[in-house]
């Protein structure tokens, strides 16, 4: 048990602390401005448990990393994509608003892919694998994912007051900043790591 604490405890420490300013940081209040709030804690949370129990098997049981420089530089291209798509905006039909207020899952699925796509390979990912290797894989795995999205729930909550406070157009802008700016830090590092 002695164990099992010491890796929940220095995993949760370690990703919180890696994961504040971090990019999925960044997205979580992107994400937090334009849906409610459990949806995207929910989107969040089923990727980051994914993501790092993929982790926690590399380094528990393998010790090796995933080719993730490709992985990084095609989810980078796609964050580009997502800050165009934001920019130019969607307009609703008053049906498709009251669809989206009551089914969350649209919000959960494009969240959860999103975040997804831009932890596999994220340091993050690579620091669950290095614990991994020296603590048990139970406790660094609820440790770590506890850890990130405690993180991101901070995030959400910014988020959420941002949104009731500025206007629908600098948001967009905003979240089309923060994806370009996502995107660009995922292909930095795809390059660095390719290279």
């Amino acid at each position: 048990m002695e164990g099992f604490l010491v890796a929940l405890v220095v995993s949760f420490g370690v990703i919180f602390v890696a994961e504040l300013g971090d990019k999925s940081q960044l997205m979580a209040l992107t994400f937090a401005t334009r849906f409610k709030t459990i949806p995207v804690l929910i989107g969040i949370t089923v990727a980051t448990s994914v993501v790092h129990l993929a982790s926690v098997a590399i380094g528990h049981g393998l010790g090796a990393a995933l080719p993730t420089g490709w992985i990084s530089l095609i989810a980078g291209l796609a964050f580009l994509g997502f800050g165009v798509w934001t920019l130019r905006g969607d307009k609703l039909t008053e049906e498709e608003k009251r669809k989206a207020e009551r089914s969350s899952r649209s919000a959960v699925v494009a969240v959860g892919v999103a975040f997804f796509l831009a932890e596999l390979g994220d340091k993050t990912m690579l620091a669950t694998i290095t614990l991994a290797t020296k603590y048990g894989w139970f406790g660094t795995w609820l440790g770590s994912t506890l850890g990130m999205v405690a993180a991101d729930a901070l995030a959400i909550a910014v988020g959420r007051m941002l949104g009731r406070h500025l206007p629908e157009r600098t948001i967009r802008y905003g979240a089309a900043i923060l994806f370009a700016v996502c995107g660009l830090w995922l292909i930095f590092e795809a390059v660095a790591e390719l290279n």
